[in-house]
């Protein structure tokens, strides 16, 4: 747990953190977040991170709190009091304080904060050893999934269907059988051809950081992809199935619904990728 929060430029105990009621982000989830992780001391692929932030703030017509590189010191700052060698950071901005009313306020000043707690690299490698397992659910998010928005209701409700059933995650699935994404994580196949495949980004799924230094490794290794939206069919007829996030880095998943992946052990190809986005991390 966070000990120290950053809320609209004071650092404060994160007990005693708050944001006024009528903050448009409790009101109407007017707001977007990120969230950067930290391996060693370091932010792993934060420009990536806030270069996705102000496009999500550009998206939603929400002004910069502040300018990129005084965010970049508040961040390490936030890092530094809190003792973080190893987790995450999270920042969420909102278009601030304003009187309930649906409109753009006029006068309302964003509002940012900004926690850090540290994790352990042990329970998602531990996961990965063993594969995970996936349910899917009916795709029912708005049209802009693009943008990094902090109203996560459909999101919530997919995860928790996946708790309920013993998954670690759910993928989503649009009217026309496709799979979007999972509820905070990008989806991936590995085909029967060994070619691995990744729906492209639009609007029907978020750009996940990951995702895309995953696709430069590979591209780098000349590793064989496709960007193109896969069925629910090729998902549960997939030689290997994995997923990607700024938490979960590449975890290999042996199940989907009631199908069982592959031999039901961790693919080759997926436990390798995870080795070689591992040593991405570090160097």
């Amino acid at each position: 747990m966070s000990r120290i929060a950053y809320v609209n430029g004071q650092y404060v105990p994160h007990k005693e953190a708050s944001v006024h009621i009528e903050d448009r982000g409790y009101q109407f989830a007017d707001g977007v977040y990120e969230v950067i992780p930290i391996i060693a001391g370091k932010m792993i692929d934060a420009d990536g991170h806030l270069d996705r932030l102000w496009r999500s703030m550009n998206e939603l017509r929400i002004e910069e709190p502040m300018k990129r590189r005084p965010m970049e010191l508040v961040m390490r700052e936030v890092l530094r009091k809190n003792g973080v060698e190893t987790g995450l950071i999270y920042m969420q901005v909102t278009r601030g304080v304003a009187p309930r009313d649906h409109p753009f306020p006029a006068d309302a000043f964003p509002s940012l904060v900004m926690t850090a707690k540290k994790t352990s690299l042990e329970k998602s490698a531990r996961k990965a050893e063993e594969g995970v397992a996936v349910v899917t659910v009916p795709d029912i998010r708005w049209q802009r999934c693009d943008i990094k928005s902090v109203s996560l209701l459909p999101n919530i409700l997919a995860k928790q269907e996946a708790v309920e059933k013993g998954a670690y995650e759910a993928f989503q699935v649009d009217e026309d059988g496709m799979v979007t994404e999972g509820s905070s994580t990008n989806a991936w196949i590995v085909d029967q051809d060994g070619t691995l495949i990744t729906r492209p980004t639009n609007n029907s799924i978020l750009a996940g950081i990951t995702r895309a230094a995953l696709l430069d490794l590979l591209e780098k290794n000349k590793i064989k992809f496709e960007l193109r939206a896969f069925s629910k069919e090729e998902l549960l007829n997939a030689r290997e199935v994995f997923l990607t996030s700024s938490s979960s880095y590449v975890q290999p998943v042996i199940k989907v619904d009631d199908v069982v992946i592959g031999n039901g052990k961790p693919g080759s190809i997926a436990t390798n990728l995870r080795t070689v986005f591992k040593e991405y991390m570090e160097n």
